[in-house]
């Protein structure tokens, strides 16, 4: 497992889903079923389609290793079985202006960049943050960008403070930058002779919602967008606490031998912030506050 900042997660229920080139859709190990997604006006740029190598363009699709248990990021449909989230459209956009299709593959988080290493998966799309260690391992394309939140059930009965939360339970996701930030404030707290922060880790995100919502822990720390994802899906249950920070880029992994498969990405990755694609999947999506303006490759700050 690759260590260090990790802007993310774990398992859920397998899945295998296929969409289109030409047509866009809105953990644990690979399995389930295929779907194609409705129709899109993506058009194909012959040009950025080149530069793919011919390993990933002979089978005319892409495929990708997600943990879809990250709403709104990525996430399983219930009523269809889909993977779906702004994460997904996006990177279905991607791939449509490359002339190829996506497959994706719901699989636990941590095995996804060895996946990506070992030639399994041809993309990572996951939530990654591009970091310095995992740059190591893989190369990324960044694409949006996303920091720490926290919350807590509404009117804070606990008095959670994300600046001082020692002796307060904080719910998070296995493999997270948050399980490593809980750790950093709690050895704070216990060199102040305060309480250590009691972290509750779970191998979902949907299951430190619930635990929040259930009362089961004081506050959570996760992703901005997942936070105020669940503030709002759990109409008013819940509320965000103080201001977002460690903001960082989130970035497709790619393998370190796959040519010029990543300035490919890029490119897409461009084109679709020219035409205004980009803009209005987030918009949509209520994610907006993350968008960039200049997709980079290898971008990490820490």
């Amino acid at each position: 497992m690759i260590t260090g900042s990790l802007r993310r997660h774990a398992v859920a229920a397998g899945a295998l889903v296929l969409t289109g080139a030409l047509a866009l859709s809105a953990c644990g190990d690979d399995s389930g079923d295929s779907n194609d997604s409705g129709a899109s006006n993506t058009s194909v740029d012959s040009k950025l389609a080149a530069m793919v190598p011919a390993a990933i363009k002979s089978d005319g699709k892409i495929t990708i290793g997600t943990d879809a248990s990250y709403p709104p990021n990525e996430s399983v449909d219930p009523a269809s079985q889909k993977i779906v989230g702004w994460d997904v459209e996006l990177f279905d956009a991607v791939a449509a202006k490359l002339g190829l299709k996506t497959q994706y593959s719901n699989a636990g988080f941590d095995t996804i960049i060895p996946g990506v290493q070992s030639g399994k998966y041809e993309a990572g799309v996951s939530s990654f943050t591009d970091t310095k260690e995992r740059e190591g391992a893989v190369d990324f394309v960044t694409y949006y960008s996303a920091g720490t939140s926290w919350a807590a059930l509404k009117g804070n009965p606990k008095g959670v403070n994300p600046d001082d939360a020692c002796g307060k339970s904080i719910g998070v996701q296995q493999g997270t930058v948050q399980v490593d930030d809980l750790k950093a404030r709690s050895k704070k707290c216990t060199d102040a002779g305060k309480p250590a922060i009691k972290a509750v880790v779970r191998k979902q995100q949907t299951e430190v919602n619930n635990d929040l919502v259930a009362g089961k822990v004081d506050g959570m720390a996760a992703d901005s967008p997942i936070v105020g994802d669940a503030v709002k899906k759990t109409g008013g249950k819940l509320q965000i606490l103080g201001q977002v920070y460690d903001t960082a880029p989130y970035g497709y992994a790619i393998g370190k031998n796959s040519g010029q498969f990543k300035e490919a990405l890029q490119g897409a990755l461009k084109a679709l912030i020219a035409d205004g694609t980009y803009k209005k999947i987030l918009t949509d999506a209520g994610v907006e506050s993350g968008a960039i303006t200049e997709p980079a490759i290898n971008a990490a700050q820490s």
